[in-house]
């Protein structure tokens, strides 16, 4: 069984690691005193030591509904680590991760504002698993404050803030480690690496499947009211400050939901599908963005308050193979709550080289042969290893030890944003129509083929319904923007959809 700190060298993962440079004091005193309030700068002046005085790394939870939770869990288990703050901007939420810290013998420090966390000299390394319009201000401040920074996936809200987290890394010397957890996974890293190594012959296409139940979010009536536990404003952040418009009967006005709306989440691609985006360019071997990019879908099945697409193609013209995501979150047919399957996978990817294809996702998969006869089986624990292998590598101070450094997590974030802005820019279009102008690519008509049968099966009639399609937009070559040949021209629109503005003072920085 190959080791964690190998997979890396197993696997021909191309992304660059990022040049590290010593931090200054009093850069970061300038910027804490700009992203936090002169309130705050006082208490940091002796903050963020890699480590407490008995050796121990003191990590705080940011953000503890979900995944949250489930970090809070991890991080307990880990040798000399200790929970040292929670952050979360719903008091109710606060009080019960601090209760079940209690259970356990165990006390934190708690906090509902971030920036205080980021003030603590009792606080080494931060984990982030706040909404996705959050990820890239914290990280970036966290970095400023010289904390070590675990950002959940996407690590951006958008292409360009992205980028900003990697600069930041880069200038205060830290150690940033993306959430997507199958970088850790063992099975998967064997399983590429027979894929890459030519013995089932050239990597045709990779495929990324989403395919997960999304119920109906319902309607409501208006702008809805905000439980009084909840802190909105520092909810809101960085988007702009308007009432919550959804009020599903599991979720409430505010958690969750917000994956299915713009200014907060990018629908399942970025939410599921950033994992299984993740692998796909990793297996494909790329360390940067395609040549073009196009996305079809729609929501279909049901008519609710949300913004983002329930079933979803994008596709990804690399080179030396496209990449090809699915998103569907309607059930296999009418009725059931099975949802489809292809080749066996539901959440995961499907590999087609030219002897044979790989179908998997986190914890291994098998490869097969044209016949759908399994050739060789890969199977391991999945990426449980992730929030430990973070540890290691804030006590080795080594970025390469991480398996999901900053820059791939920034790469595969930006190919779920690239997809939604080819989305986003589309227009309803007739599927005849659509049929046609993707007839001469095979794997996407398959997509589109597959889709319009999986939309039948739903009572979706497709030869009234249209879908809508994005254009296919071309990027800049050796940049991480869009071509535009005239003022006005899709690759215009689509570059002023690489950043948003920010709502002050949660403002990313453009110099960090």
């Amino acid at each position: 069984m190959i080791s964690l700190v190998a997979i890396r060298r197993l696997v021909k993962d191309p992304t660059p690691l990022p040049p590290m440079k010593p931090w200054s004091r009093k850069e970061f005193l300038q910027t804490a005193a700009a992203a936090t309030g002169a309130a705050l700068v006082t208490r940091s002046r002796a903050a963020a030591p890699t480590a407490s005085a008995n050796g121990n790394v003191r990590v705080a939870i940011v953000g503890l509904n979900g995944k949250g939770g489930a970090h809070l869990r991890e991080f307990q288990k880990i040798p000399g680590v200790t929970i040292a703050a929670l952050c979360d901007v719903d008091s109710q939420v606060l009080a019960k991760r601090a209760q079940e810290l209690a259970k356990n013998n165990l006390q934190a420090a708690t906090y509902t504002d971030y920036r205080q966390v980021l003030a603590s000299r009792d606080v080494d390394a931060v984990v982030i698993a706040t909404p996705n319009h959050w990820h890239a201000l914290m990280a970036i401040w966290g970095c400023q404050a010289g904390k070590d920074v675990y950002v959940e996936k996407p690590v951006s809200h958008n292409v360009w803030e992205g980028r900003q987290i990697i600069e930041a890394t880069r200038k205060y010397n830290r150690i940033v480690q993306t959430g997507t957890q199958s970088r850790s996974d063992i099975a998967l890293a064997e399983a590429f690496a027979a894929l890459q190594s030519g013995t089932y012959g050239r990597i045709q296409w990779a495929r990324g499947l989403c395919y997960k139940a999304r119920e109906s979010i319902g309607r409501t009536s208006g702008p809805q009211p905000v439980p009084k536990h909840i802190d909105y404003d520092l909810w809101t952040g960085p988007a702009p400050l308007v009432p919550p418009r959804r009020n599903s009967a599991q979720h409430g006005p505010v958690h969750y939901d917000w994956h299915w709306f713009w200014p907060y989440g990018g629908g399942d691609i970025a939410n599921q599908g950033i994992h299984e985006m993740d692998m796909c360019r990793w297996v494909l071997g790329e360390a940067g963005l395609p040549p073009t990019v196009m996305s079809f879908g729609g929501r279909f099945g049901y008519e609710d308050d949300a913004e983002t697409p329930n079933t979803q193609v994008a596709v990804y013209g690399y080179a030396k193979a496209p990449l090809i995501f699915e998103v569907r979150g309607l059930p296999r047919k009418t009725g059931e709550k099975a949802m489809d399957a292809y080749r066996g996978s539901r959440v995961g990817l499907v590999v087609q080289c030219e002897h044979g294809y790989f179908a998997g996702g986190a914890g291994g998969g098998a490869i097969y042969d044209h016949d759908h006869k399994k050739v060789k089986q890969f199977s391991g624990p999945g990426g449980g290893a992730h929030q430990a292998n973070f540890i290691a590598a804030v006590r080795s101070r080594k970025s390469s030890d991480l398996a999901a450094p900053i820059e791939g997590g920034h790469l595969s974030s930006a190919l779920c944003h690239l997809g939604n802005i080819s989305f986003r820019l589309g227009q309803n279009q007739s599927n005849d129509a659509i049929k046609d102008a993707v007839a001469a690519h095979a794997p996407t008509h398959d997509s589109l083929a597959r889709m319009l049968d999986h939309l039948r099966a739903n009572n979706v009639d497709v030869a009234r319904t249209p879908t809508v399609i994005g254009p296919t937009l071309s990027l800049a070559p050796g940049s991480e923007s869009f071509a535009s040949r005239e003022k006005f021209d899709p690759g215009h629109w689509a570059n002023t959809m690489l950043t948003r503005d920010y709502r002050p003072p949660f403002v990313v920085p453009a110099k960090v």
